[in-house]
């Protein structure tokens, strides 16, 4: 070897790949990590189960001045995705896949401690993106907020087997509310930051559907009619309120799908039939419930087990068919119908009700 360039090619031909993962071989067994390796192994340190995504992603939103955070998940062969929808400030359309890069932040002199440790790194993302299958921005803009979709392999990231328990909060000597039994499960990490940024940002969570109708029903409550007049584009608004400008199912069905909501078109109608209730924040739900001696109620993440529900408009028409057709056997029974056919429905089964009036 004549050079101590030759010297340094003739280790990376023998290192192969594994030399791009070392700045310099120190000997005896010992190596300086390249600093693109360190970060990588320390993001994977960084986030160990799949509820740490959901703390990272809340403190994210919290940091980026949101005071909503609306969290839709569900779990399919295995794998859990995440949707996270915010009022914060946003992300720019150049930085929607640089903020996914290592020591990337806008937090330069607003690096904050919390519960959980140092925030403000610009590592969240990184370690978010290196932990999971999949992580993207999935709509947002400057000061509009933002949706950030998250699919995880839950046989790669773990989560906890019980997903569906609410933990309970009680009442610290210091008059704290915090979580003190229940898994640690994405609920329970939900409800902890909640509790933590109680007068800060509420928290969200439920299935797809019950975000999507909660979506609808907040931002129906906060759009000016004669501000949408005026507006060419639901994506000048901010991302969560998109939602409350769909005129029809259709349109629900193409505004949620374009922040990372797929909904079916009997979902939407029930939707703006306000037949699915919105969600009540996180915080609020544990708040009212602390007196229970046993946690709430448990939900499913995974899944919408509410019974068969039909939009009042098809109700009515129902109605209306089943009282012309009760015409013909009222005369041949001398009947006299008092008001309209009642409909009751639930889970298995469409009751309809004929109240009969006197004869006069």
């Amino acid at each position: 070897m004549g050079s101590s360039g030759d010297l340094i090619s003739f280790i990376a031909s023998m290192a192969g790949e594994g030399n791009l993962r070392v700045e310099e071989n120190l000997g005896e067994g010992f190596v300086r990590l390249r600093v693109s390796e360190a970060e990588r192994r320390q993001a994977k340190h960084d986030i160990q189960h799949v509820e740490d995504i959901v703390i990272e992603m809340l403190r994210n939103a919290r940091d980026a001045g949101a005071t909503a955070v609306y969290i839709a998940t569900s779990k399919e062969e295995g794998v859990r995705t995440l949707l996270f929808l915010d009022n914060g400030s946003g992300v720019p359309d150049d930085m929607r896949e640089r903020i996914f890069d290592a020591r990337v932040t806008s937090k330069l002199e607003t690096m904050r401690m919390d519960r959980w440790g140092v925030h403000g790194r610009g590592m969240a993302l990184f370690s978010i993106r290196q932990n999971a299958r999949t992580a993207e921005v999935v709509a947002s803009g400057s000061d509009r907020g933002s949706s950030f979709r998250v699919l995880v392999d839950t046989e790669t990231l773990h989560e906890r087997a019980d997903q569906s328990s609410w933990p309970v909060a009680e009442r610290g000597e210091d008059g704290v509310y915090a979580c003190s039994r229940g898994p640690h499960n994405i609920i329970r990490a939900a409800c902890d930051f909640a509790l933590e940024e109680l007068r800060g940002c509420d928290v969200y969570l439920g299935t797809p559907t019950e975000v999507a109708a909660t979506l609808y029903a907040h931002a129906a409550g906060r759009l000016d009619a004669s501000r949408l007049l005026f507006m060419d584009d639901a994506a000048d608004l901010p991302v969560v309120d998109r939602l409350g400008t769909a005129a029809d199912a259709a349109d629900l069905i193409r505004l949620a799908a374009s922040v990372g909501i797929e909904i079916s078109e009997r979902t939407a109608h029930r939707i703006i039939a306000g037949q699915i209730q919105p969600l009540r924040s996180v915080s609020a739900r544990l708040l009212r419930e602390r007196g229970h001696r046993t946690a709430p109620a448990a939900v499913d993440l995974e899944r919408d087990r509410r019974g068969l529900k039909i939009a009042k408009d098809d109700l009515e028409a129902f109605s209306r068919t089943l009282e012309r057709d009760f015409t013909d056997l009222a005369s041949r029974y001398y009947l006299n119908l008092s008001g309209t056919p009642r409909i009751r429905v639930s889970r298995e089964r469409i009751t309809v009700i004929f109240d009969l009036g006197q004869e006069e």
